[in-house]
């Protein structure tokens, strides 16, 4: 008995009898409202519990020979396919013309809608005895090496197609003038495909594979512009002034999608105003921040972020910029490590006391304050009226 009465004595929560309780209308609004503070925070604390939250940290990028995958989703309104290209090169000297896998083209009217959808350097139709390098034509049995019309850069060069023929006069400096002369283009219909395209867009989508060194990427309807721009007059009535590098970004990243990034680029629009034909460069000039996420699995996702500012450079003075949308990019030293994380149990269950007694004392306070007050007043208005 002596035990169990020393154990009373260190109650900390003394009891007071239900007839000494003194229940007042403030009280009970100051219970309600505390109550709901208490649930509001508790699922509050739980929401955060349930769902991981994001730590972020910087760090030195030290990766090394790595290759960067740029998707990209432009719409050109005023430029058809056939006259669209894209070609990258870096700080490296690794330079690709008119890349032509893993790019999907869309001829689009004046409307935005679809008229043809189709991989690019796919599909083109066989050549029956056509031209070979060595000037004569496709004998039976003979592998087909297409003539390159003066332009090889050696004797076993073969252009058996008439993109390859374009590439190599191109990389020449040269301007392929009759086209209709061209075996290749001739039986692929590339003239007839100009003029079926004749005042459509193009919608051009997919990627390209780059160094992770400085670099640019850019969309141009190729070199030797002027002395195309000539041809297509005299054999298709060309009018160049109908043709500008208006766009649209529907997509650009670096790199794979990652919860919450945002790319700066997507959805931008430019348009050309008061052109006279296919002049000037749209240069976006980007800072690209690799980034490393880490979900609450572990697993890694290696990205990109960037920030980017934007110019147009008109074809003023010579030699004349050549006209197209550019891309240059380099990379930021500083890495961006994002962090998937859970709360702790322990953690949780300190929250959750916290919320409870805190709220629980000082709605004690302020209600002590209110029923105190309320009797000193009342107390004050019984003397004055006994006065």
């Amino acid at each position: 008995m002596e035990l169990w009465s020393k154990l009373r004595s260190l109650d900390a929560y003394p009891k007071v009898n239900e007839d000494f309780y003194s229940r007042t209308l403030s009280g009970g609004l100051i219970t309600i409202v505390s109550s709901l503070a208490i649930l509001l925070l508790f699922f509050s604390e739980i929401r955060l519990y349930l769902y991981a939250a994001t730590e972020s940290k910087l760090t030195v990028d030290t990766s090394r020979g790595e290759r960067l995958h740029i998707n990209f989703d432009v719409t050109f309104p005023a430029l058809p396919c056939s006259l669209v290209a894209i070609d990258t090169m870096d700080v490296s000297g690794e330079q690709h013309y008119d890349i032509r896998h893993d790019i999907m083209k869309k001829r689009i009217d004046h409307l935005g809608n679809v008229i043809e959808s189709r991989k690019d350097g796919v599909g083109s139709p066989k050549i029956e005895r056509p031209l070979q390098n060595h000037g004569g034509r496709l004998d039976h049995n003979e592998v087909y090496c297409g003539s390159c019309y003066g332009s090889e850069e050696s004797d076993d060069q073969c252009c058996n197609s008439c993109e390859e023929v374009r590439d190599s006069y191109r990389k020449k400096g040269w301007a392929l003038t009759n086209v209709e002369s061209i075996d290749q283009c001739k039986r692929e219909g590339f003239v007839q495909r100009l003029k079926d395209e004749q005042g459509e867009g193009c919608n051009i989508h997919g990627f390209v594979d780059v160094n992770k060194v400085a670099g640019n990427f850019h969309f141009a309807p190729g070199k030797s512009l002027d002395h195309a721009f000539n041809f297509l007059q005299d054999m298709l009535n060309f009018q160049p002034e109908n043709y500008n590098i208006s766009h649209k970004i529907n997509k650009l990243s670096f790199g794979k999608e990652f919860p919450g990034v945002i790319n700066p680029l997507d959805g931008v629009e430019w348009k050309q105003e008061q052109t006279t034909g296919l002049t000037g460069m749209y240069q976006y000039f980007v800072k690209v921040v690799p980034t490393i996420y880490t979900d609450i699995r572990g697993r890694k996702i290696h990205s990109n972020q960037f920030s980017v500012t934007e110019h147009f450079r008109e074809a003023i003075g010579l030699p004349r910029p050549p006209p197209g949308v550019y891309f240059f990019y380099e990379f930021s030293p500083i890495q961006v490590d994002f962090t998937e994380e859970n709360t702790s149990l322990l953690h949780f269950l300190t929250n959750i006391c916290a919320i409870v007694g805190g709220i629980f004392t000082v709605a004690g306070i302020i209600d002590s304050f209110v029923y105190h007050g309320h009797r000193a007043i009342k107390k004050k208005m019984e003397i004055g009226k006994l006065g």
